[in-house]
């Protein structure tokens, strides 16, 4: 007898495996364009507030602080209760409020205040949206979905929009207004995770509930790819943070680019952030996630070089497009790579925890030494620092066990 329900199921779970990732790829990617809008505003807030390279590292840093305990707080509390949808929204209703309240502060420590509350809701959001992703992917394509999801997304509208909008409106009306904006659209996606997203997936829902029992974090923790990942977030947090943080300074400042220019570069930074947001998880479901860590993040180690050494603007856009692939990177160690080490009941504490662990380090202590260190020995000082991140990247992308199941699937075959 044939069954006629598998396959409007099949298309059933597939249709929702597309619509929750345009939901989540524009809820993650506004989490992106509030926090890079920093960056892009500093230029503008140094008239009113007159920050030096170490408060403006501070203020990135703050916000990974936050962000980091908010992130392993947020998964092991999801894989307590089970629940991921309620914390997403709560998060993302937060984020847009506290991210709009930055346009209020009338000085440093308001501001500081202000980024620390909006690091606080921000880093509940990934935890929870990569958990609800991998559940709904089918296995051909959990790489692709959770690198669009988390790199692509970041890359369009943290990259390419954020520096255009906010650095517009900031020559148009006035920085803070920037900021005021952003509360609009993190509203109308918590409104959208209420009405469309699942707590569980099409393809999960009708599963045993042994396949979700609950892992203690220590047992997580002794696992070698979770703590291989973890240091790797470290120093790639710190390659990422301490580029997007001080690029659009060292461009205006010490190039002497107009803030057009900066803008227009910094784009480019955002086109090679979607472009590999989605090419490296893609090509790792093929070649493997160890060889694709390894041979773009390489490539990500001559990124904040060329923002020293190269003077043409259209030359260094061009070569951003191609070395900037370290945010593609980021899905497979923060993501993918742990979503295939541990069982589901640990997915959301093995995610939160890594991304904690490195935004602690590489997010908050990162650009506070790498602006300490601009301070004392000129910004070129935070590029070298971003670059040997990347470079102890490449070493522990070695202690990696793969995990890509096409790879895995090979060797045993072979």
């Amino acid at each position: 007898m044939t069954d006629t329900t598998a396959a409007p199921d099949a298309r059933a779970a597939d249709r929702y495996e597309i619509r929750l990732l345009v939901i989540l790829f524009l809820s993650f990617g506004f989490v992106f364009f509030d926090r890079q809008a920093l960056s892009f505003l500093a230029p503008y807030m140094d008239k009113d507030f007159g920050l030096s390279n170490a408060e403006l590292g501070t203020l990135s840093g703050v916000l990974a602080l936050t962000w980091a305990l908010a992130g392993m707080f947020a998964g092991r509390l999801s894989d307590a209760l089970g629940r991921r949808k309620p914390i997403l929204i709560v998060a993302v209703v937060l984020f847009s409020l506290f991210s709009a309240s930055s346009g209020l502060m009338g000085g440093f420590a308001g501001l500081l205040v202000a980024r620390a509350l909006m690091g606080t809701a921000e880093g509940a959001v990934l935890p929870m949206a990569q958990s609800l992703m991998v559940e709904a992917s089918r296995e051909s394509r959990r790489g692709l979905n959770m690198g669009l999801l988390q790199g692509s997304s970041a890359g369009l509208l943290g990259g390419i929009l954020a520096p255009l909008v906010v650095v517009w409106i900031a020559e148009t009306y006035d920085w803070r207004v920037a900021f005021y904006v952003t509360i609009i659209p993190g509203l109308i996606m918590a409104a959208l995770i209420w009405r469309f997203v699942r707590e569980r997936s099409p393809r999960t829902q009708t599963e045993a509930p042994q396949a979700a029992v609950k892992v203690p974090l220590g047992e997580v923790l002794k696992l070698r790819n979770i703590v291989v990942c973890m240091l790797i977030a470290c120093c790639y947090l710190t390659w990422f943070v301490t580029i997007i943080t001080f690029t659009p300074t060292y461009l205006t400042e010490v190039k002497g680019f107009s803030p057009g220019t900066m803008s227009g570069v910094m784009t480019c930074l955002g086109v090679a952030w979607v472009l590999w947001g989605f090419v490296t998880p893609a090509i790792s479901d093929r070649i493997g996630r160890k060889a694709a860590l390894i041979g773009f993040t390489a490539l990500a180690v001559c990124c904040p070089l060329a923002v020293v050494y190269v003077e043409s603007p259209v030359l260094l856009g061009a070569i951003m497009v191609v070395t900037y692939t370290g945010l593609g990177c980021f899905t497979l160690f923060m993501a993918t790579i742990p979503a295939e080490t541990v069982p589901r009941g640990a997915l959301a504490t093995a995610l939160g925890v890594i991304m904690g662990v490195g935004e602690l380090a590489g997010g908050f202590l990162g650009p506070m030494v790498a602006g300490w260190a601009a301070d004392q020995w000129g910004l070129q000082a935070a590029m070298f620092i971003a670059a040997g991140g990347a470079l102890v990247v490449v070493a522990l992308c070695f202690a990696l066990k793969e995990t890509a199941p096409a790879v895995l699937r090979r060797r045993a075959a072979a």
